[in-house]
């Protein structure tokens, strides 16, 4: 199968697993209160069904628009807009008869479903895979800023160690991406000396512009011979397998970054190289470096155990038992929701340009991996089921967080919002949706159009 099709058919099998989940956190509840649910869909069911079937009072069924789901409680303003039912005098078994406080409980059922079954899936992923990372300070030459423009706006240059983002020391290497992004000032350390720095407020959006650049650092890797080929006008200078890079013209030239700067240094010149032979000795090749800067040569991929073994960096492998696992997966859960919390709070503020970064169906496709990986699957999954949580409580009606907001309103003053204004907020509510949905797959559509 094509990478897409493996992309697409991870993102039903998620999108519906989540909202099967976030429905049933629903129904279940009304069901204990012993309130009647008329239909449960995933997906919409707009003029017709995919499928249904009627089973004791609720109709199950699957709709063919693929844009969320929903249960249909009686007695209940919601995207059924059902006037009709709402004129009728209120039956013990609907919704609007029973108790703020129960209302309040099946209204919050879906956000909170979503929210643990986060949570779950994190336990399960730390007690099955555990946790591997780079430690940020186990790198010994610092990061190589492979994006120098990039680099230069955030402040950060090869050789420096990121130290800390506002204030709190980064663990992973691999989290350093979405903490500058979150972030607003960063701590590094260059040549002993430890520098603070503000970060750009439309750092986001100088990413966004050009997506390929995101990871704009890396860890620093030796530079290493693989071959020589034979179109090589280096091909009889004297290289040899596993040749490792010490100095170019006595200038220090082990990684990848020093190599590519001496090469740019020296075009269409000689060099010297000093280099360390497979069998430890160390030996001198006089090369002849292009007008385009290179050597004509195939360098070979350093693995994570060979870096270590060079001091360069640590692989660090975190076990968990199951209990372990348990405060592990919470923990996780929680520190997702309050990343995702920072990017929303920066889409909100013109100024970042994050809001350039809004995507899709599309968008959350291009989340999952192109290849079958479970671990991929089920962290992006969780993250999602993240996402729908958060987004589903915010207090805009037509979302859950409306539905509370009003219950709220209700169970503090004693009043309940009548049923004329709940409808005219429930159509608001709902154009506010249709507009974020507009604007988000536009975003995807301008993106593969122009970029």
């Amino acid at each position: 199968m094509t990478p897409i099709v493996i992309k697409t058919i991870q993102f039903f099998l998620s999108l519906s697993l989540l909202i099967v989940l976030h429905e049933l956190g629903h129904f279940i509840p009304a069901k204990l209160f012993k309130t009647r649910v008329e239909k449960f869909y995933l997906f919409f069911d707009v003029k017709f069904s995919l499928f249904k079937k009627k089973i004791g009072e609720t109709v199950y069924g699957i709709g063919w628009l693929p844009l969320g789901g929903y249960v249909k409680i009686s007695g209940m303003i919601d995207e059924s807009m059902d006037k009709e039912q709402m004129k009728q005098e209120p039956k013990p078994w609907e919704f609007r008869s029973k108790p703020a406080w129960q209302r309040l409980i099946i209204m919050l059922g879906g956000v909170t479903v979503n929210f643990v079954l986060a949570v779950i899936i994190y336990i399960g992923m730390a007690y099955t895979y555990g946790e591997q990372y780079i430690p940020m300070n186990s790198l010994k030459d610092g990061v190589w800023v492979l994006e120098k423009e990039i680099g230069d706006e955030v402040g950060i240059q090869t050789g420096d160690k990121i130290i800390a983002v506002d204030g709190e020391e980064l663990k992973s290497f691999n989290s350093v991406f979405i903490e500058l992004i979150n972030g607003n000032r960063i701590t590094i350390e260059r040549e002993g000396e430890r520098i603070e720095k503000e970060i750009p407020v439309d750092f986001i959006s100088t990413l966004i512009e050009d997506e390929d650049k995101v990871r704009f650092l890396f860890y620093r890797t030796p530079f290493m011979v693989n071959n020589v080929p034979d179109t090589s006008h280096n091909k009889n200078a004297g290289f040899r397998p596993k040749d490792e890079f010490l100095a170019i013209n006595g200038e220090p030239a082990v990684y990848r970054d020093q190599v590519m700067d001496q090469l740019e240094q020296n075009k269409g010149k000689d060099i010297n190289v000093l280099v360390r032979r497979e069998d430890g000795s160390e030996g001198q090749v006089t090369a002849s470096v292009s007008s385009d800067g290179k050597l004509g040569i195939v360098t070979a991929p350093f693995t994570m155990e060979e870096m270590e073994q060079r001091g360069i960096l640590k692989v660090e492998t975190e076990t968990y038992s199951f209990l372990e696992s348990i405060p592990a997966g919470i923990n996780k859960g929680v520190s997702t929701l309050s990343s995702y919390m920072k990017q929303l709070k920066k889409i909100f503020n013109p100024e970042t340009g994050a809001y350039k970064g809004v995507g899709g169906f599309a968008a959350i496709g291009g989340m999952f991996p192109d290849t079958w990986n479970w671990p991929a699957f089920w962290a992006t999954t969780a993250f999602i089921s993240i996402i729908l949580a958060f987004m589903n409580i915010l207090p805009i009606p037509a979302l859950d967080g409306g539905h509370v907001m009003f219950l709220l309103y209700e169970m503090v003053t004693g009043r309940k919002p009548s049923d004329r204004f709940l409808e005219y907020a429930q159509m608001v509510g709902f154009f506010l949706l249709i507009a974020l949905l507009l604007f988000a797959n536009g975003n995807d559509l301008y993106k593969w159009l122009f970029k």
